[in-house]
Formats: C-alpha cells, sequence, structure tokens
C-alpha cells in the first residue's frame, strides 16, 4: 500500500498535475511542493503554466482565485476550502467603487491580498515585494491602497505620491502581533543578528528592524548576505524554509506565535485527498475574472520590466 507521499506522485502523474506553495506552509508542504515562493513568485508561475491540467495551491482562497483567473482552462483545487485570508475580506467591491467615488482622480492599487471581485475594481495590483514599484508606473500622483494599512505606509515612505490607505485600518492579524519590545529584547541577546521584517508590520517595528522585505526578498537577501544570524519578522514558517536553504545561517523567529491558523490547514494528507477527489475546486466568474486579469496582467508586467 502506497503512503501519502507515494499516493501524492502516484497522482500528480496519472492527473498532471501541479502543487504549489506559498513560504508560509510547514515544511512538509513546502518540500511535496513543486515550487514554493511569495506571493508575486507564485502569481508568475501560476501565469506560466501550460503542461498542466490540475494546480493544487497550497496558500488561503485569494491565491487560488488569482491561479484560477490566470488559468481558466485549468481545474484549480485549494485542499481546504476553510483556508481564508482575513485582510482580504477586509475590502470588497463595493467598498473600493465608494473610494472611487470618494477620490476621482486617483488610481486604485490594490494589494495581492485581495479577492477577486476587489482586484476587478482595481487599475493594477501589487504584492509586498514590487509595490514601490508598482505604484511608481501608475501615472495618478494620489493612489489608493488596500487593504493593508502598513504597507501601505511602507509604500507611502518610499514614493512621492500620496497614499491613502482603503479601509482605514486594515491589517494583517500575524504581522500585528510584533511588538518592538521583543525586539529591543532580541537585539540585546542577539547583537551581531540582522533584523529582517515583512513590511505588513506595524511602522515603528518596521522602523526599527534593518530590512523591510517581502518573504521572497528575505530568501535573496539572506542568499547574498555576510551575515549569519538573522531575526525574522514574518510568519514562522518563513524561518522553516530559509533554514533548509541555508543551513550554515541562524535564523531566530521575532516571535515563535506568528502563526498564519489559515495557512496551517493543510497537511499532507489534505493534499492526497484533494487530488484523489479533485476537490475543492476554485472558479471565478467570467466577468469578475476577465476585469481582474487585467489588473493582474499589469502588475506582472510591471514586474517583469
Amino acid at each position: 500500500m502506497l503512503n501519502d507521499l507515494q499516493e501524492i506522485e502516484r497522482l500528480k502523474k496519472e492527473k498532471n498535475a501541479i502543487i504549489l506553495a506559498h513560504n508560509y506552509q510547514t515544511g512538509d508542504i513546502q518540500e511535496i511542493a513543486d515550487f514554493v515562493g511569495d506571493s508575486l513568485e507564485l502569481c508568475i508561475k501560476a501565469s506560466e503554466i501550460d503542461e498542466s491540467d490540475i494546480v493544487v495551491f497550497c496558500g488561503v482562497d485569494f491565491m487560488a482565485e488569482t491561479a484560477a483567473i490566470l488559468n481558466p482552462d485549468k481545474k484549480i483545487l485549494i485542499p481546504d476550502n476553510q483556508a481564508k485570508c482575513p485582510m482580504a475580506y477586509m475590502l470588497n467591491a463595493k467598498d473600493v467603487k465608494k473610494f472611487k467615488k470618494m477620490y476621482p482622480d486617483t488610481a486604485a492599487v490594490l494589494y495581492i491580498n485581495t479577492l477577486a471581485e476587489a482586484k476587478a475594481e482595481a487599475e493594477i495590483l501589487c504584492t509586498s515585494s514590487n509595490a514601490v514599484k508598482v505604484v511608481e508606473s501608475v501615472p495618478q500622483e494620489k493612489i489608493l491602497f488596500g487593504p493593508d494599512r502598513n504597507l501601505a505606509w511602507y509604500v507611502s515612505k518610499n514614493v512621492n505620491k500620496e497614499i491613502i490607505p482603503m479601509p482605514a485600518q486594515g491589517y494583517c492579524y500575524v504581522h500585528k502581533l510584533f511588538d518592538l519590545g521583543d525586539l529591543h529584547f532580541l537585539r540585546s541577546k542577539y547583537h551581531d543578528a540582522e533584523i529582517l521584517v515583512h513590511p505588513e508590520c506595524d511602522p515603528e517595528v518596521q522602523n526599527f528592524a534593518d530590512n523591510v522585505l517581502s518573504t521572497g526578498g528575505m530568501i535573496r537577501h539572506v542568499a547574498r548576505s555576510p551575515k549569519k544570524t538573522f531575526i525574522i519578522g514574518t510568519e514562522v514558517d518563513m524561518v522553516t524554509r530559509l533554514k533548509r536553504e541555508n543551513p550554515d545561517k541562524t535564523f531566530i523567529p521575532a516571535l515563535s506565535g506568528a502563526i498564519c491558523e489559515n495557512m496551517k490547514l493543510y497537511a499532507v494528507k489534505n493534499v492526497r485527498k484533494c487530488l484523489l477527489n479533485e476537490k475543492f475546486e476554485i472558479k471565478v466568474d467570467d466577468n469578475t475574472a476577465k476585469k481582474a486579469k487585467v489588473a493582474i496582467k499589469r502588475m506582472i508586467e510591471v514586474s517583469k520590466n
């Protein structure tokens, strides 16, 4: 009898499937994935899938929706349909339309951490790794930016444009957990460590850190840095990947309890069941998908230039 890992490999071949996983997945999920990355890397990878008929997305719902928008002829599956991103639900299409009426001379730049219906109302999307570049690429001098207020704050510090957060207090509950006091303590304990935090963290945490980076940015930075010890201020399983890829370096989570429960709904057995039963399938209605795809493609083009 095949074990779960063997069965996954068999089903992938039988059904011509590929597994994509976000950096915040647990180590066992990262290891069975064909590709692991941050939101931008996963988005670009999803846009380039030609050879597979089925995509199993080990991430939260908005990620699977993005893959479905980019691959209308493929079956996009998510192992648990309760894997939702709370931040994405803080901004719906109605809210975006309301803000655009309130601020008519703006461009709506939406974080990819939004649902398809909101993406459909945006001029362009961004991720934490390309947000500054995307905002600089649009001609408007006033930008509606949502739903993460902290990422909006980060962008505002790095561009010469007016950034208007929508909603006023959108946030990631995991990154709101990071505390300046904890970082002060870790700094005193690990004098030579470099502190890397995500731009979804609060402004005072960003200001204290040595570098503010997306998860993909952290991977690239660590690989070329002469430093040997790093304090990591993002979801705890980012440390899992960093340790695996940099065994000669030391990684300390800024907070061991920084866990995205929604990302942790998957286990290897869930992925096996997902492939076996081909559920849960993610679909986006044609009209929404068509409009959202324009904003997604614009982001990808800016990112590749």
